[in-house]
């Protein structure tokens, strides 16, 4: 029987803010390839995670829950499409919302953290962004996602993206990139 190669899928360098030059974008089953690893992750630790999502719209929470087991490290994923949502179930400030808008890394920061405070997980996911393809802007053109990852000890990091792409494409990498960043961080806990 043949053993079927699958293509990784890499973030296009260190420091670079889109994936211009990717031949390809992460599929379906790249993304729940790496929904897998960060779920054995999160098994050596005994942790769960939780995702808080705006532009992708689960599609993170799906493609983790798509991996049998995964009841055992998963806990519960929001999507906050609206301002409302964002400031009702994940507590994000109208403040936070006024001052530096729904695409920001302070609040992809106040979705994690809330994220954390409303479920019993150690670890945490937020992305927020413009997935297009209306609604971008001079500043925050079609394609910027904002991400958080949170820690149980409330550490959290910040990244601010810009992909390309159609609207699907924009999706899949903010997810594949959210993953493969809470994958790394993950691996760095002893």
């Amino acid at each position: 029987m043949a053993v079927k190669k699958h293509r990784r899928w890499k973030c296009a360098g260190r420091g670079r803010k889109s994936f211009r030059g990717l031949s390809s974008y992460p599929d379906q089953g790249s993304l729940e390839r790496y929904a897998a690893l960060l779920g054995l992750e999160l098994t050596r630790l005994g942790w769960s995670i939780t995702t808080a999502e705006s532009c992708t719209g689960g599609w993170a929470a799906q493609a983790i829950t798509a991996i049998p087991g995964s009841s055992g490290w998963f806990d519960c994923g929001l999507v906050t499409y609206s301002n409302a949502s964002k400031q009702t179930l994940l507590g994000v400030t109208e403040e936070t919302l006024a001052t530096w808008g729904a695409v920001s890394t302070e609040t992809a920061k106040a979705m994690a953290l809330g994220a954390m405070h409303c479920s019993r997980s150690q670890a945490a996911i937020a992305i927020t962004g413009i997935a297009g393809p209306g609604g971008g802007s001079d500043y925050e053109p079609v394609g910027t996602v904002c991400f958080a990852w949170c820690l149980e000890a409330d550490e959290v990091s910040v990244d601010r993206k810009h992909f390309h792409g159609n609207r699907t494409q924009v999706r899949a990498q903010a997810v594949a990139y959210a993953f493969q960043r809470m994958l790394a961080t993950l691996k760095a806990v002893q």
